[in-house]
């Protein structure tokens, strides 16, 4: 599990949230803090997969903005991407993964399909009904989302499992095991309610729309989407 956040409660609301959805501890689901520390070598051989969770870092920003930590993030990043996709090893990107996975294919990341913080309809297509990672998962459900950027064109090598009005890529994966969701499958109430909360000077909502936010979310059954992370741990783990 990589991470890339600095903000102490947002952090650790995420990693409990991700060992508590994949029944793994501590000792099974490996945390690296990216943004304190380089990736050591990996050998392939010893995981049964990575997930790389969101981040606050935004793709577009001009690299003049770009502080020295995202660079270097950036570029370890890729070169992670290039181990990982010759492999086809399992990998699971949340938010910001699913750039820095499109980004290594070729997709196109833009800010036309961002979404302010909410609670969206996700409709799985075709593809994404067969798919082992929706396994249990109902045809339309509802996820939390909020991005700046979004995947606008999918590379030849991925393949859309589900999608939304606003945002129309949603879930893909890349070859058979790599997979990207745009929407959050490891948040409940309480971890999106920190994000609205500690989030609310960074542009992903305008301030008067806060309690507006926080009404639409707070009810939200987004249990189903949480299956995500379970269901990829169920298809790796070893």
């Amino acid at each position: 599990m990589i991470t890339t956040r600095t903000e102490p409660a947002i952090l650790t609301s995420e990693v409990e949230m991700l060992r508590k959805l994949s029944g793994l501890d501590s000792n099974q689901l490996v945390w690296h803090r990216l943004e304190q520390s380089s990736l050591p070598p990996l050998n392939l051989d010893e995981w049964a997969g990575v997930i790389l969770c969101g981040s606050p870092f935004d793709s577009l920003s001009p690299i003049e903005k770009k502080s020295d930590v995202q660079l270097r993030v950036e570029a370890e990043l890729q070169g992670l991407m290039d181990q990982l996709v010759a492999k086809d090893f399992p990998f699971l990107g949340i938010c910001y993964g699913v750039g820095t996975l499109l980004g290594h294919q070729g997709g196109k990341i833009s800010e036309k399909y961002g979404e302010s913080i909410s609670a969206p309809v996700i409709e799985l297509t075709q593809e994404g009904r067969e798919d082992p990672i929706t396994r249990g998962i109902p045809n339309t459900f509802r996820a939390y989302v909020g991005h700046k950027e979004a995947c606008e064109q999918l590379p030849e090598s991925a393949t859309l499992l589900a999608r939304g009005e606003a945002c129309p890529i949603q879930l893909f994966k890349v070859k058979q095991n790599m997979y990207g969701t745009q929407f959050h499958p490891e948040l409940d109430w309480p971890a999106l309610k920190l994000r609205i909360i500690g989030y609310a000077a960074s542009g992903y909502y305008q301030p008067d729309d806060q309690q507006r936010i926080i009404d639409q979310c707070i009810d939200v059954d987004v249990a189903p989407g949480h299956k995500i992370i379970s269901n990829f741990v169920d298809m790796y783990a070893r």
